[in-house]
């Protein structure tokens, strides 16, 4: 395990919009706001989407198991922002439902948010670290320097 400590540098509260790209729309913010460290939370819903569940098989390096959603789905999700030399690098994971059904993954792509999601993100300072591609994995990993 390695560590680094840190703190709260300034918190923002957000709102998207019905339509918006969840994504794209927070990358445009943290891009905006030179946001290089951040941790977020959200709820809200989406409408359509896709989502990583997991890997097929667990090996090295993994194969994505992807998972299309629509038709508008609850969500509660979390994620991270650790900027490299090519800008923010966001990470999103949700837990979405619909009527009796779950999914829980990594959301990517172009998801669309339904109706609203409320977002805070809380952007750290004094913490050094990047997300850089793995070799090994070829996953976009955490490097604590």
């Amino acid at each position: 395990m390695k560590y680094t400590k840190g703190k709260i540098k300034q918190v923002f509260l957000v709102k998207f919009e019905n339509e918006d790209i969840l994504a794209k729309e927070l990358e445009k913010l943290i891009r905006k706001e030179r946001i290089r460290c951040a941790v977020f939370v959200f709820l809200g819903a989406l409408k359509q989407g896709n989502l990583v569940t997991g890997p097929k098989k667990a090996v090295i390096p993994p194969e994505p198991n992807w998972v299309a959603f629509k038709d508008g789905w609850e969500v509660l999700g979390l994620g991270t922002v650790f900027s490299n030399k090519s800008g923010p690098q966001i990470h999103i994971h949700s837990a979405m439902g619909k009527k009796n059904k779950t999914l829980t993954g990594c959301v990517r792509k172009d998801s669309k948010v339904f109706i609203v999601i409320e977002a805070v993100i809380f952007e750290l300072e004094g913490i050094r670290a990047q997300k850089d591609i793995d070799p090994q994995t070829g996953l976009n990993m955490l490097k604590i320097l």
